[in-house]
């Protein structure tokens, strides 16, 4: 029970950062809570980054931003190895994929190329790169936000790629009430700064929401 009121808080915490889009903070939360990839599609503007960013907020890991775009290389997301000459030895640099939450950022504007570079990290949760491969951490989430694919500038993505994703989250403009609220919290930000998250979880909590997540009987039929 203490677990659920924890969550409950985070998802009201959420939902004052990320007015207007319930649907985005349930699918955010679900996503987590089933250690899956989120996929978020919508016009810009309309606080994918953000919410995504709160939940950053909220949680104690590593959080990093990958802005992707045309000139990308794979390199640039999984590392590469740099060549030591004191040593006269290959070292591999870790990429940015080697935090717990990784925001891909505008993902359908990078050739295809470089969208696979997130396959096996998504996928198995490790990155091979040469002869190598190395493990990412336990607690390891892919949020990608893309534009509608029908903007300037946008590769579609793969469908080995939608399959990495848990959920395809398609969200639109919000009322012309939640612009006004809108309108007050960008205010308010930028009057006083942004409020400092209440509600942190831990790698444990998450990882015991989860397994009271798979407990929760479900009968053969469903």
């Amino acid at each position: 029970m203490a677990l659920q009121h924890t969550f409950g808080e985070l998802r009201s915490q959420l939902a004052k950062r990320i007015i207007g889009q319930e649907k985005l903070v349930d699918r955010l939360l679900t996503a987590l809570l089933a250690d899956g990839h989120l996929l978020v599609e919508g016009a810009p503007g309309l606080a994918k980054t953000t919410a995504i960013k709160a939940l950053a907020d909220h949680l104690e890991g590593d959080f990093h931003r990958i802005q992707f775009t045309p000139d990308l290389l794979p390199s640039d997301v999984t590392g590469s190895e740099i060549y030591r000459a004191e040593t006269g030895q290959f070292e591999f640099q870790h990429g940015p994929i080697f935090h717990n939450l990784v925001l891909a950022d505008e993902i359908n504007r990078a050739p295809a190329k470089v969208q696979s570079a997130l396959l096996e990290a998504m996928g198995e949760r490790q990155v091979s790169v040469g002869m190598r491969t190395f493990p990412l951490d336990r607690l390891f989430m892919v949020m990608a936000t893309q534009n509608p694919i029908e903007q300037e500038g946008t590769y579609p993505l793969p469908e080995a790629q939608l399959d990495r994703f848990l959920m395809h989250v398609v969200i639109d403009y919000p009322s012309a009430d939640a612009e006004k609220a809108i309108l007050h919290l960008a205010r308010n930000d930028y009057r006083r700064g942004q409020v400092a998250a209440e509600v942190r979880l831990t790698a444990d909590q998450v990882f015991q929401a989860r397994n009271e997540v798979s407990d929760i009987y479900m009968s053969e039929p469903v």
